[in-house]
């Protein structure tokens, strides 16, 4: 049992290999309505959902399954013709993804990841993945988000289509585990800002743990491509600022970021050998819960969030 002082978004934090595990049972349940191998594909969500749509877009395409393109809801490109538009929404009742199904009506497939299956997104879309296990208390996304990208990332790999270098699911729940017990670095914890990293599909999870960062601890936080951080960006770290990479280190980085004198993070410079970027997101989401707390911000309770936006009447 978790201590009595335990916030409710740190227990569906530890909860995430559990979750993980179920989604990856229940692929074959859902897979008539998922991407079929050479659909054209767009990806949609807001906020979190919307990184994770940014991951899989880029796990889909670059392992030979078919083009797809990642959108925030509110700014997909209408004259823009798709297959297939998957849009995940944890509420199921969010404005933008509902306005986008209705007009997609009779245009193209689509398919709704959700938690709840008593929202309007039941019937908006044409197919539903229900993953009612992982649904949340907490305003702040965790675990849905994670695990809505875990069953599309299973169903990739269950038609072999994930590139080479992307580990196996089993392997990454393993990673879930152990990030769990991570330990995190004073040096980590209390640090003025945080950049994150990453390459490829990992620079979803970089920006999504950006956003953990500043709901949950109202934190200074930036994310960028990797490569991209070294021309211009990187001036923003110094001492007591963090480059947290997800995956990967492109050759040279580390040196660049010890140059400046910042402190460079990734899962090999805290763990013996790498774990899985999405598990390290895990990490991360570890991280903005701890430095809410040390500042006195209740992560349960965010500033300025609810836990879904509904446009003209009070969020749900």
């Amino acid at each position: 049992m978790p201590p009595l002082d335990t916030s409710r978004t740190s227990v569906e934090i530890a909860s995430q290999p559990e979750t993980w595990r179920r989604a990856a049972q229940s692929v074959g349940s859902f897979a008539d309505g998922l991407p079929r191998r050479g659909e054209r594909v767009a990806v949609v969500g807001c906020g979190t959902s919307w990184f994770m749509a940014h991951a899989y877009a880029q796990l889909r395409e670059s392992g030979g399954h078919g083009e797809t393109d990642a959108f925030a809801a509110s700014e997909f490109p209408g004259g823009r013709a798709y297959d297939r538009i998957v849009a995940i929404t944890r509420s199921g009742t969010t404005t933008e993804v509902l306005d986008l199904l209705a007009k997609a009506k009779g245009t193209a497939e689509t398919t709704a990841l959700t938690a709840d299956p008593a929202t309007p997104v039941m019937t908006a879309a044409d197919n539903v993945a229900v993953l009612d296990f992982a649904d949340e208390e907490s305003v702040v996304q965790t675990r849905f988000a994670t695990t809505a990208l875990v069953l599309l990332r299973a169903h990739l790999e269950a038609e072999g289509a994930l590139s080479a270098e992307v580990r196996p699911i089993a392997q990454a729940i393993k990673d879930a585990r152990h990030a769990i017990e991570l330990p995190l670095s004073p040096e980590v914890r209390g640090a003025e800002q945080f950049t994150f990293l990453g390459t490829g599909w990992s620079y979803g999870l970089a920006l999504e743990a950006g956003l953990k960062m500043r709901e949950a601890a109202g934190a200074w936080t930036e994310a960028y491509p990797a490569m991209e951080y070294r021309h211009g960006p990187i001036s923003i770290t110094g001492p007591g600022r963090v480059a947290w990479l997800f995956g990967p280190a492109p050759e040279g980085l580390a040196d660049d970021i010890a140059r400046v004198g910042g402190l460079f993070r990734s899962a090999s410079t805290d763990a013996p050998g790498d774990i899985d970027p999405l598990a390290d997101l895990i990490v991360a989401q570890r991280l903005a819960v701890l430095v809410a707390e040390a500042r006195g911000y209740d992560p349960d309770r965010p500033r300025n969030l609810t836990r879904s936006v509904i446009l003209g009447t009070a969020a749900a």
